[in-house]
């Protein structure tokens, strides 16, 4: 099921947009539209296209099929310039965070304006950041609740405080848009609700467009209006959480034989 065309303005367009790897469907030609302000969840098993579909909607794999627009531009008519300006305006937090372990923590938070930069400017934000910068990483630190950690190492920090660190560094990059790749994965379950509760609040209080792709359903349920179920490439259901019931659920994770082997291999989608 696609979203009506009509509302808020697109932040994201997919039209019978499709990713191969080799012979690997890792996307089959979808359409797909995602306004303004919307907060998503994707959801399915592994190798079901989640990571494929994230990394169509930040512009760092172009598909092989169909076009997909980010933030009004279609990316495939973009040159290389346009498309980093766009790209700066889309913060992703990986599933491992990308963050830098030797690194302290306002230098892992100013690394989030990179894409704006040119690397003489990055590289002196990292030895010598001014001093309106350190306050403004400060409050967001604030924000996500480890403003004491602000000169600390990385290293040094719990798996919980890394996910907030990735999550200071996405909003100090001032985008319009956050995608996260099943960015709970790592820590127990109430750290997890924690995080995805304050991803959410934060896209509403700033008006950001969220997507997060989630392993835990009752999580995705929980905080997520609108979920996206993807199953070998294919959009299985796109519907409001609310009207999910776990009869829909099951059917997405009931796989085949030959799919559970074709997973062996990791998350290749």
């Amino acid at each position: 099921m696609s979203v009506p065309a009509s509302g808020p303005e697109a932040a994201f367009e997919l039209h019978d947009a499709g990713c191969r790897y080799g012979k690997l469907d890792a996307l089959v030609p979808t359409t797909l539209r995602i306004a303004s302000g919307d907060c998503v969840g994707l959801v399915g098993p592994s190798g079901s296209g989640k990571t494929t579909l994230l990394r169509l909607l930040n512009a760092t794999v172009q598909p092989t099929s169909g076009s997909v627009s980010a933030l009004g531009q279609r990316i495939d008519s973009l040159s290389s310039r346009s498309l980093r300006a766009v790209r700066s305006r889309i913060a992703t937090i990986p599933q491992h965070l990308g963050l830098v372990p030797n690194l302290r923590v306002w230098q892992n938070v100013a690394i989030g304006r990179i894409g704006r930069r040119r690397f003489a400017g990055t590289l002196k934000d990292l030895l010598f950041l001014s001093k309106d910068s350190l306050a403004e990483i400060h409050e967001l630190l604030d924000r996500v609740g480890i403003e004491e950690k602000l000169f600390a190492r990385t290293s040094q920090l719990s798996g919980g405080q890394r996910q907030r660190v990735a999550v200071a560094r996405a909003l100090f990059q001032k985008p319009q848009a956050i995608l996260a790749d099943e960015p709970v994965s790592s820590v127990d379950p109430a750290r997890a609700a924690s995080l995805v509760a304050l991803l959410n609040d934060l896209a509403r209080e700033r008006g950001l467009t969220l997507v997060i792709s989630l392993h835990n359903l009752e999580l995705a349920r929980e905080f997520l209006p609108r979920l996206v179920g993807l199953r070998s490439g294919h959009i299985h259901f796109d519907q409001d959480s609310a009207a999910i019931d776990d009869k829909i659920f099951e059917s997405l994770y009931q796989l085949s034989g030959s799919e559970m082997l074709e997973d062996e291999g990791g998350e290749q989608r």
